[in-house]
């Protein structure tokens, strides 16, 4: 392609070849096709900024950064002596992460398994649930 053409050139020969279907209609007048969808929520062609960049009006000094940091090191350890004192123990909160990751490990493969099936019989997962007497909500 020629790098002189302009943009209403190239939107003629997209028009030519196939109709493009984008949120603002057909009009390509505006310039070249943006790749970006359109949004109503948020300005989707501003200029990128970078989260790391940080304004001088934001930038908090490392003294005030530690102080901040041992507050909620207080709090949180303060939390957990409370959660202490109610009965909790750490091990066994440990014991529930690990259990919780198993069942979710094993109700991943069970999904799986359900999805497939439901693949080779040619119906869907909701049906299969209600063939095997299991809950939705399971």
């Amino acid at each position: 392609m020629n790098s002189e053409e302009s943009s209403e050139d190239i939107g003629e020969q997209n028009n030519s070849a196939s109709p493009i279907s984008t949120p603002e209609g057909n009009n390509l007048k505006r310039g070249l096709l943006k790749r970006t969808p359109f949004s109503k929520m948020r300005k989707v062609h501003s200029n990128f900024k970078s989260p790391g960049q940080i304004t001088k009006s934001s930038k908090v000094s490392p003294e005030e950064e530690v102080e901040e940091l041992e507050k909620r090191s207080i709090q949180l350890d303060a939390e957990i002596a409370q959660l202490e004192m109610e009965g909790y123990n750490v091990e066994e909160l440990d014991c529930h992460i690990d259990m919780l990751h198993e069942y979710n490990d094993i109700k991943d493969i069970g999904q799986s398994l359900l999805g497939r099936i439901a693949a080779l019989r040619g119906t869907t997962v909701r049906d299969l649930y209600s063939h095997f007497g299991l809950e939705l909500e399971d």
